[in-house]
């Protein structure tokens, strides 16, 4: 039986119920990570003992699982765009501002699909943008390929963020401090398809390395479909 499945014990003196436990949850976790959640915590923060915690949740797992269901409900677009790529996009750029909101559920993004309402929302929306464009096996693919892209995009981009935060040093202050170093070992000639990138290459933002990465991972899924043109 899953968290979902499971009813909710009755009301007691403190009010409680998933809701609530969930909300303190994530918020314990955009402080400081999933290393900063845990049952006890929550539950302090609640004013809650954590055995009473256990009536509505089971595990932790089972609690990380509810946590990331609620966001993906941030994900959902309040309408589902006729063209797929549109659909895709909207989907894609939308689970990376939530991840920018959440850190944390970068880490849990790639696992098995969540069950929860939400996160079974996400998956139909994501099916649906390319119902009709090719047989359910190519489909399944292209949905694959495409959040493999998303996923390790935007983990790449938190950790990032995390370095940053760890450090003190922006991406900048960063590339500034290793200059020196990198200078001298672009000196010796041995990588000289690296010193063409560092030299000759176009530095871009976040945003947009994100944005064009897809549109090409796009253009692949284009090339497989076999229905109609979007």
């Amino acid at each position: 039986m899953t968290v979902w499945d499971r009813p909710e014990p009755p009301t007691r003196p403190v009010p409680l119920d998933r809701e609530r436990i969930v909300a303190a949850a994530i918020a314990l976790a955009d402080e400081g990570g999933l290393e900063a959640v845990s049952l006890r915590k929550v539950g302090a923060r609640l004013n809650a003992g954590p055995m009473r915690l256990y009536g509505y949740i089971s595990t932790k797992e089972e609690l990380f699982d509810l946590m990331v269901d609620e966001v993906q409900a941030e994900i959902l677009p309040a309408e589902q765009p006729g063209d797929w790529r549109e659909a895709l996009r909207i989907l894609a750029h939308r689970t990376r501002q939530a991840a920018l909101r959440h850190a944390w559920l970068a880490d849990l993004l790639g696992g098995r699909p969540t069950l929860g309402p939400n996160g079974l929302a996400v998956t139909e929306a994501t099916l649906a943008a390319l119902d009709g464009h090719a047989d359910i096996d190519t489909v399944m693919r292209a949905v694959e390929t495409v959040s493999a892209y998303v996923t390790g995009a935007i983990r790449r981009e938190i950790a990032s963020l995390r370095a940053e935060r760890a450090t003190g040093l922006s991406k900048r202050d960063w590339q500034r401090a290793s200059g020196p170093h990198v200078t001298r070992m672009l000196a010796t000639g041995r990588f000289p398809a690296l010193t063409k990138a560092v030299y000759d290459g176009t530095d871009v933002d976040a945003e947009t390395s994100f944005a064009t990465g897809l549109d090409w991972v796009l253009d692949a899924v284009a090339a497989k479909l076999t229905g109609p043109p979007a």
